[in-house]
């Protein structure tokens, strides 16, 4: 029985659904999902993680099904509270929320890594894949924009992705380390995916940790993305908004260039336009329904499979 372990690079909404659609088709002890915490903050003294604990609530069967992110079911009296004292309004906390970030912060106080956390977190809600965070080392997305340098939760968040952007930069990548069991993971892949998480936003915040980089051109796995666009559209996020600011055409093509030293082969929705001197493979990519998050993976896998038998 094949052991090798599949490889995903995600980060928000998008990226956990690829990944519980890959826990419906393949062991889940075999997947290794390394996530973004180029996004991560402090708000109210306390340590967020918003594109980790999205994986986490989805793959626990947590997460808001409206939204994709968020837990299920949530209050909102410690928000009210916060708000009648005159606390910032911008970042909503709920109240089940708030017991990952206030368990990390302390347990991130008294010397825990944020990947040994995380571990403890997801065996807690019987969640088998491995979750890893890029870098145990802090790093901090951060868009420049018309309206100066901010933050990236202040961005996208606050802002609601509405400053026009003029580019992106990763405070602390260049001194960031991958968290233990990320580059052997990657050596050791049957597949590595990259999910159809923002490219600029979700994915280069991976990247820019030069040994994951470095490892992902060395293995000898395939490596296949899943475009984040429909019909030229981004499903969800600011992904076409931010490619036209930053002068980059909105297409396939243009998200096959942006991984051009990474990737073997792209995952495209049905009739999208097809990049050259690629393999690439073709689905409906909306990922709506459990069946529909379980044939985007099974087509990622193929192509994968299939370029590794040449």
């Amino acid at each position: 029985m094949n052991t090798a372990p599949i490889v995903v690079l995600t980060g928000g909404v998008g990226g956990a659904k690829l990944v519980l659609g890959l826990t419906r088709v393949v062991d889940p002890k075999r997947i290794t999902a390394i996530v973004n915490t180029g996004d991560d903050f402090r708000h109210f003294g306390l340590a967020v993680s918003p594109d980790v604990d999205t994986l986490l609530y989805t793959l626990a069967g947590r997460a808001d099904p409206e939204k994709g992110w968020g837990r299920a079911d949530e209050s909102w009296s410690f928000m009210e509270a916060a708000c009648s004292l005159g606390g910032e309004d911008w970042f909503n906390l709920g109240d089940g929320d708030l017991a990952l970030h206030v368990l990390r912060t302390h347990q991130l106080a008294n010397g825990r890594s944020l990947s040994a956390i995380i571990g403890d977190f997801a065996r807690a809600w019987d969640v088998f894949a491995n979750i890893l965070p890029m870098s145990d080392d802090l790093v901090a997305t951060m868009v420049e924009t018309d309206l100066g340098e901010i933050e990236f939760q202040r961005y996208f968040v606050e802002q609601q992705c509405t400053p026009v952007v003029r580019s992106v930069g990763f405070r602390g990548a260049e001194n960031a380390r991958p968290a233990g069991g990320i580059v052997e993971a990657i050596a050791a892949a049957e597949a590595i995916l990259i999910a159809p998480s923002n490219p600029y936003l979700s994915i280069d915040p991976i990247l820019a940790i030069a040994p994951i980089a470095d490892a992902l051109r060395q293995t000898s796995a395939p490596v296949v993305a899943i475009s984040p666009l429909v019909g030229g559209k981004a499903v969800k996020g600011p992904t076409a908004k931010l490619m036209k600011e930053l002068g980059v055409q909105v297409s396939n093509a243009s998200i096959a260039a942006h991984y051009k030293d990474l990737i073997d082969g792209m995952i495209l929705n049905d009739g999208d336009d097809i990049p050259n001197e690629i393999a690439t493979a073709a689905t409906s990519t909306l990922m709506i329904t459990i069946e529909d998050r379980e044939r985007v993976a099974r087509s990622a896998l193929a192509l994968a499979r299939s370029i590794a038998a040449g």
